[in-house]
């Protein structure tokens, strides 16, 4: 089974609520990605926050800024799923 991700929310702790088209909300820890490759393009808290997004159907950062597949930094749904924590839905405790 495929695990496609539909919405993310990020953090201001380099962490990532994703959410998962079967309802499993997972929460992924980016930080010891940051001073890899790519990723130092996001090393930045406010570009790790506004460039966060869902495309290719997964946690994605939209560098480019145009939603460009081939320009942005993504990663598998399926790492993010089989090895991040399974959380509670922030958005839904801030609003009881």
């Amino acid at each position: 089974m495929l695990h496609t991700v539909i919405q993310v929310k990020p953090t201001q702790d380099f962490k990532v609520y994703v959410y998962f088209c079967d309802g499993k909300i997972k929460l992924y820890d980016v930080s010891p990605l940051l001073n890899q490759g790519v990723f130092k393009q996001i090393s930045d808290i406010k570009i790790f926050i506004k460039k966060c997004t869902v495309i290719n159907h997964t946690l994605a950062w939209d560098v480019g800024g145009n939603f460009d597949p081939y320009n942005c930094i993504d990663i598998d749904p399926e790492t993010i799923y089989s090895t991040a924590l399974d959380v509670a839905d922030p958005l839904a405790e801030k609003a009881a």
